[in-house]
């Protein structure tokens, strides 16, 4: 029988969890083991400190740490007490950071310090009258001067009664905002995509019943929870259906490997990326990796070589492969249990229930059968817009409700989606989105940089990276390592160039737009300057 949660929030289907599922384990965090019931108690009491903290219905709070049992805990608070959580990529340097919370209206900020970066100091320092910072939680490691420790901040909460927090998460409708997740902008700065607590349920409650977790399972989560990925087809969509969820903060393959043997994960979801280094691990076999059953890795083109190897070095019984993007609640397509390797690295696979696609051409009229066009989603995942960007809402999603992807696509005869081409100039760094507009804009205040032009190549491990094509001011010089380190700085890592040329001028158009055909162009031909 279906999971039925047309009627649910997620604070709701975290109690459903409770009594369908009671003392069976559902987080794995280091030492801490708690079972769903201990599961929905914490979230309670979450709800009561963020009640206690002031967080309203409606207001948005800034989350910023690895994957944790907190930060699940600390999203579930905000949820039951009516707010919105703001997911925030933790590679994210600190005017990014300020960007998101003040576009966001962002009344509070939850963080943790997290590879060298204690995010809290690091926006008191860059942008001390920011709003969010009026009410902060240091989730792990030394409280901020200014703020609550997870401890103080759950303690304050005693004063809130239960009842309050019962009627809190009772108000609480599948059409009720439960995020706004802000992605890499195309034009320059992210757009907040607006996400209710139905759609995602409805989403990937789906999902997971179709890729068949279970009550027996285990889900090492190692895609990070700022992103769909981790945080609505990891633990959300883990908890639906029982199954036990294994938070990990930051990928690495010999630790991935033990905690697979250890716990006996079932559940691997994540780019393709984190399998080719598991694959290649070279104590890999030193690991009894029999209990993997289940796999979806997406992002990028699969080879079938990577889904065999998945299946004969990494055990799994199932490797599927699917499409979204956030705007789309992260999911359009996917492919099923039961289609063929070439399948499955082909194409993403059929359309969700109840969502329909489109392949249009340019003048907006459908495209023959097998022929590439760009990728229109309408149904119950579209978004409801970006926040506070009525424009940039009505350019992505028309009267008619259909999202306008910009994704370049085509379905075979069978319904399979097959991804042609990527958003506009976007490319992916090891599961990671990144939009080149952004990192020029970025990249022009570094002092020397006059112009930039930016443009994905292959990688062997990442499969794409950044390269850079700069122009200098008259009389100014820089060096590759000097603007790699600069770009380090200055950005999340997987935004910074991995390679940088040197020229004297950047190949334009009539319309002054950059030729990024004839940089990819000089990329190949290992052009380093002087054009």
């Amino acid at each position: 029988m279906r999971y039925d949660q047309t009627h649910l929030s997620i604070p709701n289907t975290v109690r459903l969890a409770a009594e369908r599922f009671g003392d069976d384990p559902a987080i794995v965090d280091g030492e801490l083991r708690w079972s769903f019931r201990e599961l929905e108690q914490r979230m309670v009491e979450a709800v009561q400190a963020a009640m206690a903290l002031g967080i309203e219905p409606g207001d948005r709070v800034g989350l910023c740490a690895p994957n944790s049992a907190e930060w699940i805990v600390a999203a579930l608070g905000i949820h039951g007490a009516g707010g919105v959580i703001v997911p925030l990529n933790t590679r994210f340097k600190a005017q990014e950071l300020s960007y998101i919370l003040r576009k966001s209206g962002a009344k509070a900020l939850f963080a943790s310090p997290f590879l060298g970066n204690d995010y809290i100091a690091e926006l008191t320092r860059a942008d001390p009258e920011l709003p969010a910072l009026r009410r902060t939680v240091t989730i792990h490691g030394p409280q901020g001067a200014a703020g609550l420790s997870w401890r103080d901040f759950l303690r304050a909460g005693a004063a809130v009664p239960v009842s309050r927090v019962r009627a809190s998460i009772d108000r609480l409708t599948p059409d009720h905002v439960s995020d706004v997740m802000f992605t890499s902008g195309t034009t320059g700065h992210p757009k907040g995509v607006i996400l209710t607590h139905g759609q995602t349920l409805r989403a990937y409650g789906w999902m997971a019943e179709e890729y068949t977790f279970r009550r027996s399972d285990t889900f090492l989560v190692i895609p990070p929870f700022f992103h769909c990925f981790g945080y609505k087809a990891g633990w959300l969509a883990s908890f639906v259906h029982g199954v036990t969820v294994i938070p990990m903060p930051a990928f690495d393959a010999g630790r991935a490997l033990d905690l697979i043997s250890r716990e006996r994960v079932s559940v691997l979801l994540g780019p393709p990326t984190i399998f080719r280094d598991l694959i290649n691990h070279p104590e890999r076999s030193d690991f009894d990796l029999s209990s993997l059953r289940v796999s979806m890795t997406g992002g990028t083109t699969i080879p079938e070589s990577l889904i065999r190897a998945m299946k004969t070095e990494l055990s799994f019984d199932i490797v599927l492969s699917a499409y979204g993007l956030t705007e789309s609640t992260a999911l359009v397509s996917t492919t099923r249990i039961g289609d063929t390797e070439d399948v499955v690295a082909r194409t993403t696979g059929r359309t969700i229930p109840d969502v329909e696609v489109r392949i249009v051409d340019e003048q907006g009229a459908e495209a023959p059968a097998e022929q590439p066009g760009e990728i229109l989603v309408r149904g119950y995942n579209v978004t409801r817009g970006y926040w506070d960007d009525p424009e940039a809402t009505a350019a992505a999603v028309d009267p008619e409700g259909w999202l306008h992807t910009g994704d370049i696509g085509q379905l075979d005869k069978d319904g399979n989606l097959s991804i042609v081409d990527r958003k506009k100039e976007m490319y992916i760094v090891g599961g990671f989105n990144a939009y080149p507009a952004e990192i020029e804009k970025l990249l022009l205040d570094y002092g020397p940089v006059a112009e930039a032009a930016v443009i994905g190549v292959p990688d062997e491990r990442l499969d794409e990276v950044g390269c850079v094509f700069l122009v200098l001011k008259p009389g100014q010089q820089a060096t590759e390592a000097e603007v790699i380190a600069w770009a380090r700085g200055a950005m999340a890592n997987f935004k910074a160039p991995r390679h940088v040329r040197f020229v004297d001028q950047l190949p334009k158009n009539a319309s002054q737009k950059v030729l990024k055909d004839v940089l990819r162009a000089r990329f190949d031909g290992g052009t380093h300057s002087g054009e």
